[in-house]
């Protein structure tokens, strides 16, 4: 059965980008339709069981990988995106950076255009530093190794209400307690008139005239078409820009799926002589930054603690048969830290015939060494914090129980699945600039050849941002709107 829509505005995706922007939209008085390719969930159902949750919060059953499958890319979906399965990490783009993409990206005046759209959205999903009462040991850990160096470090801000530091938050928050795009800007987008209809996966933008006339797509009882004078894609990183390939939209340079970083993070654990139980209370409250500066080409690395649920863990201990078991009784003893690079390796998006994204990305040189730098570090803060063995999950695992060995692991020659890497914040690949041909999108998400196509999400970023982007995305999504809204209201 194929299914019509029409409506003044239609936002493809419903996480950090696409919720601020409906919600700006709508109380701007438009019509608007929030497309969800997948499920809206009922935080009462997540079960906190990595079998049940993984395929119902994460593209792909979480088994999301790079073209070379070198790069594990978690990706959620569902009514609110990756904003259910996230940690709730909250970081403004460095203004040393945002200077950068000014003054490099023809960009001026962006970080003070962006300020006020960060202060709306810190307040309206309630931004605080996490309490020192509720850092749990996991982090602390990290707190003493990095004070017995004299390195850099500090809380974190996150955004929850209502929490009750269970540490199940990557497989969705039963309690509710994230103050999210399906908790904060999608109920208020409705309360102002949207439609936000799951279940919907766009695969083509329609276009004719030179202007986007709708999206067509698959929906629960088959085809469904949309009609609207204007179109926000806020699919990801990774699915706006399979989505403007497989519409085949004007792009005379090139530049669409150009510009990917992954932002991607290795593991690294410790073994204590007491319970470090990782997985209780709030994940990656605590940071270390001795090894990350938003410029600095020799400083792209940052230090946060990491946990998994025991399957994940499972998987990356070393060892197989009784060995494998004997790491994993130790389960309650480890504590873990990922170093996670701000990357200058540059991938790029390509796209089936469907929009499904084909994720291209090597890292390069310069970010294999720094992968390496960061790995020690990471052993370095937890040999000081008192473990007894550090892991280092490389084709051939490291045991590591002296500072001497984790120092040397700096000069590591790293490859592909050597150790394997995980990506959580794929940004870039519509990227924002003030030249058509080398970016595609400008300062305010508008598509460089379509006067009524807006981008919402991370795809905007010209660079890595070197911390979580969340928030980043929650501004831009909320500046988009408002540009898309103006737009809109005076045709």
């Amino acid at each position: 059965m194929s299914v019509h829509i029409d409506c003044d505005v239609v936002v493809v995706g419903s996480g950090a980008g696409g919720g601020p922007a409906a919600s700006e939209l709508a109380r701007a008085g438009l019509d608007v339709v929030v497309l969800e390719m997948g499920d809206k969930h009922d935080p009462k159902t997540f079960t906190q069981r990595e079998e049940d949750m993984f395929p119902r919060l994460f593209q792909d059953a979480a088994s999301r990988t790079t073209a070379d499958r070198s790069i594990q890319v978690l990706q959620g979906k569902g009514v609110g995106g990756s904003t259910v399965h996230n940690l709730n990490l909250c970081k403004r783009v460095d203004d040393e950076l945002l200077d950068v993409w000014e003054r490099e990206h023809g960009l001026p005046g962006l970080r003070m255009a962006l300020a006020p759209h960060y202060a709306v959205v810190e307040q309206r999903i309630e931004v605080s530093e996490v309490p020192w009462d509720r850092v749990t040991r996991n982090n602390r850990l990290l707190r003493v190794g990095a004070e017995a160096l004299g390195w850099k470090h500090g809380p974190l801000k996150h955004n929850r209400k209502g929490c009750i530091g269970s540490g199940f938050c990557e497989l969705g928050c039963a309690y509710d307690a994230k103050m999210n795009s399906a908790r904060v800007f999608l109920p208020d987008a409705e309360l102002h008139g949207a439609r936000v209809l799951p279940g919907h996966r766009v695969t083509r933008v329609t276009t004719a005239l030179g202007r986007a006339t709708g999206v067509v797509g698959e929906g629960p009882t088959g085809e469904f078409s949309v009609r609207a004078r204007g179109v926000v894609l806020s699919a990801s990183a990774t699915g706006s820009s399979a989505i403007v390939l497989a519409s085949g939209l004007p792009d005379p340079w090139r530049q669409a799926g150009r510009g990917l970083h992954l932002h991607p993070g290795a593991t690294v654990g410790g073994v204590f002589p007491d319970p470090v139980d990782g997985w209780k209370g709030i994940p990656q409250s605590w940071e270390c930054t001795e090894f990350l500066h938003p410029t600095d080409p020799d400083r792209r690395v940052w230090l946060v603690p990491v946990f998994g649920h025991p399957v994940g863990v499972g998987s990356m201990l070393p060892g197989i048969g009784a060995s494998a078991t004997k790491r994993m009784a130790s389960f309650r003893h480890i504590a873990a830290m990922t170093p996670m690079l701000h990357d200058t390796s540059v991938g790029r998006i390509e796209a089936t015939r469907d929009a499904r994204p084909i994720i291209q990305y090597q890292s390069n040189e310069a970010d294999l060494r720094m992968m390496a730098k960061g790995m020690m570090g990471a052993a370095r803060i937890l040999l000081a914090a008192g473990a007894t063995e550090v892991l280092i999950p490389t084709s051939r695992p490291r045991i590591i129980t002296a500072h001497d060995q984790a120092k040397a692991l700096a000069n590591v020659a790293l490859g592909p699945l050597d150790p394997p890497l995980a990506a959580v914040h794929p940004m870039g690949g519509l990227c924002m600039g003030g030249d058509p041909k080398r970016s595609s999108c400008d300062a305010t998400g508008l598509y460089h050849q379509l006067p009524n196509l807006w981008v919402a999400d991370g795809s905007l970023f010209p660079t890595s941002t070197g911390v979580p982007p969340q928030l980043s995305i929650y501004a831009f999504g909320h500046l988009v709107g408002q540009a898309a809204a103006a737009a809109l209201e005076n045709k």
